[in-house]
């Protein structure tokens, strides 16, 4: 009986002391009867000076508390800006997502999608940028298409929102630098010898990414990898392609103004 009482006075006590810490810190809490629009203005100062965890902190409780005021759709937004910020792409996304998926038809969804487009064009920089190792294979550029397919949903949708001609110049860039990278590793592919694995990445650069200026380099290919694998028939179709639309190109160039020579033969492997 004794032991009983005791455990029963050990548990209350350790009660108290948890209901005394939640005081506490209910106490400590700077936030505690500010208004909605005394912690948006806040998270407003904090942003300006940078300090990305605090105007998240702000505005995370402004949601909580406030959750139907006219300052908490608007919270939303700034969380996955402050987000972004602070090099949490994935905790950005996730809340720019969030606020896609709640408000479709909201007036700043426009944004919301814009601002997925930014998280996603300055995380593919670094893939493009950072060719530091000769094998690419491994990188997949995942976060540039999700970003250019972001922008698109700007510029198709919201073609007069004051994002789309700036979201339409990253889609070009995108576009560019996209077929870029297949085109860099069909080179790596024709490397190593691995032609029928060159002509598919060449091929489909060609095929999503018509317009970009590394197709040239990507016909270009095509016509080694055909030539390497004896498929003359259509090596020979791909030389008509670089001809018709590209007669000026610089693969034309190589041993002088041969135009019956095989040019794509007297390229160094190494160009």
């Amino acid at each position: 009986m004794r032991r009983s009482v005791l455990s029963i006075a050990v548990l209350v006590a350790a009660l108290l002391a948890g209901g005394c810490s939640i005081l506490n810190s209910a106490d400590n809490d700077e936030t505690v009867g500010w208004s909605a629009q005394r912690l948006y203005g806040e998270a407003k100062d904090a942003q300006a000076g940078k300090d990305w965890p605090k105007a998240i902190k702000y505005l995370e409780k402004l949601e909580a508390r406030y959750p139907y005021g006219r300052f908490a759709q608007q919270a939303q937004l700034e969380v996955a800006f402050c987000q972004w910020k602070d090099d949490d792409r994935a905790g950005a996304l996730a809340s720019a997502d969030r606020f896609i998926k709640l408000y479709p038809n909201h007036a700043n969804v426009d944004y919301a999608w814009y601002l997925k487009g930014l998280i996603g064009f300055s995380a593919q920089q670094t893939i493009f940028t950072a060719w530091t190792t000769p094998d690419l294979t491994d990188r997949d550029p995942k976060s540039a298409r999700e970003s250019f397919d972001a922008f698109k949903e700007v510029v198709t949708r919201h073609p007069e929102s004051k994002y789309a001609e700036d979201a339409e110049a990253r889609m070009r860039y995108l576009v560019n630098s996209l077929a870029s990278h297949e085109v860099h590793v069909a080179r790596f592919y024709m490397k190593r010898t691995a032609y029928i694995a060159a002509a598919n990445r060449a091929q489909y650069a060609i095929r999503y990414y018509p317009t970009a200026p590394a197709v040239e380099e990507a016909v270009f290919v095509l016509v080694k990898a055909y030539d390497a694998l004896g498929m003359d028939a259509l090596r020979d179709d791909a030389d008509r392609v670089m001809r018709t639309n590209f007669p000026d190109s610089r693969y034309l160039k190589v041993g002088g103004d041969k135009r019956n020579a095989p040019w794509w033969r007297l390229w160094d492997p190494d160009w």
